[in-house]
């Protein structure tokens, strides 16, 4: 027997636990099985519910076209446990434990899969009526407020604010959504790619205000920093969100400046035996020379192949996906592949007016990120492009007749 075949002998009989049922943490868990990884699996969530797939909370769910999301996944045929409704409160790397109020678990690896817990409103916790969209809980206690067709105000115009928003006005609802910034989306994209966006609420009968901040919330009605009141039968808060790492301090697992686990370019932490996937954690990528932290559903996809890539003994090749997401929002698809925060030039391609534009980025006239609104073919030859790191031509890229892929320079 080589030192190959006992390493992966001895790696089949470890006892592998994955703390997050959320998306990361299922397909780390599917993805050793399928790859092979015979020990122990254990999926610890803190939610008493069958783990379940988030995206469809702020639509489906919460309109009750469907009851719920739950993973398609038969965790007993492939012998993965699940502990459910279990919070994880200390993790002891000396010793390969976890501390939960069941008591002690024992592991020989650990997945970090806690993916991101939303911000809350400051002053609006335990206000009645206020409520967060994140978790299967949180749309089933929207879902009742959109059938009574109540006012709702909207904290935020951020993806999850105006998917909200768009589903609330579907069920009839008078929507106004307050933004503290000068336009949506201000975080996410550059202001004259979200200016035309702006639009969109007022065309779904949505009211949009920017440069609006939340004084206080009170029982039935928001109240703005310059006076003004507004009705609210029901409050969403969509501000953002942070890793949930909170239940890491103390471990010597190092965190980030924005609390999220420092994983390396094969998603391993500082601490042996320890691996981070997910929205929870940052990872340094060589295509776009920077760490980046990835809050999106794709990312918790392909991220867990990697981590059980390692955990089996192979060697997986560097971590470092072209970031993709999506979001439904006023009858239109969006979609996002990349990363556009050192591009030096910006092209559009048609009228960001009309009803399907796509915005390209280039850094030294290679595609570096690409935004499509309903323009999904552009969007997946944007990102074999950007992954194949060619030159473009600038001036036959800007033609939106013209295949995303054959604008590719001579040079190319």
């Amino acid at each position: 027997m080589n030192e190959q075949t006992r390493e992966r002998s001895r790696a089949a009989r470890r006892r592998v636990v994955i703390v997050g049922a959320g998306m990361a943490g299922v397909q780390t868990a599917v993805a050793l099985r399928e790859q092979g990884f015979t020990g122990t699996v254990t999926l610890i969530g803190a939610e008493p519910h069958q783990p379940y797939d988030r995206p469809p909370l702020s639509k489906a769910v919460l309109l009750g076209t469907a009851e719920g999301s739950a993973f398609d996944v038969d965790f007993e045929a492939l012998g993965i446990e699940l502990r459910l409704g279990l919070e994880v409160t200390v993790v002891r790397p000396i010793d390969h434990e976890l501390d939960t109020p069941m008591g002690p678990v024992p592991y020989d690896v650990l997945v970090i899969a806690t993916g991101a817990e939303p911000m809350r409103l400051p002053g609006a916790e335990g206000v009645p009526g206020v409520h967060l969209l994140r978790t299967l809980d949180d749309a089933e206690r929207l879902r009742p407020v959109l059938a009574r067709q109540h006012d709702i105000v909207v904290v935020g115009a951020g993806w999850i604010g105006a998917e909200f928003a768009t589903a609330a006005r579907e069920a009839g609802c008078a929507v106004t959504v307050v933004e503290a910034a000068d336009r949506p989306l201000a975080g996410a994209l550059p202001a004259e790619v979200a200016a035309p966006m702006t639009a969109w609420y007022a065309d779904s009968g949505a009211s949009l205000r920017t440069h609006a901040r939340v004084e206080h919330v009170e029982p039935g009605a928001v109240v703005l920093d310059d006076g003004s009141r507004l009705p609210a039968g029901a409050v969403v808060v969509g501000i953002g969100a942070r890793p949930a790492t909170a239940w890491l301090t103390g471990s010597g697992i190092e965190l980030g400046a924005h609390r999220e686990v420092v994983a390396d370019d094969h998603l391993r932490t500082s601490v042996r035996d320890v691996y981070a996937v997910g929205d929870c954690a940052s990872f340094p990528s060589r295509r776009y020379g920077e760490r980046l932290l990835v809050h999106h559903w794709d990312n918790a996809l392909q991220g867990p192949r990697t981590v059980a890539a390692n955990i089996i003994g192979e060697t997986p090749a560097a971590y470092d996906p072209v970031p993709y997401f999506w979001s439904e929002q006023f009858g239109r698809f969006v979609q996002y592949a990349g990363h556009h925060a050192r591009a030096d030039a910006t092209i559009w391609r048609g009228d960001p007016t009309g009803p399907a534009w796509s915005v390209c980025w280039l850094r030294e006239n290679r595609l570096v990120a690409v935004l499509a609104v309903g323009r999904p073919r552009d969007l997946a030859q944007g990102r074999k492009l950007i992954e194949a790191g060619v030159p473009m031509n600038p001036e036959l890229l800007s033609d939106p007749s013209r295949p995303l892929k054959s604008a590719k320079s001579a040079t190319a």
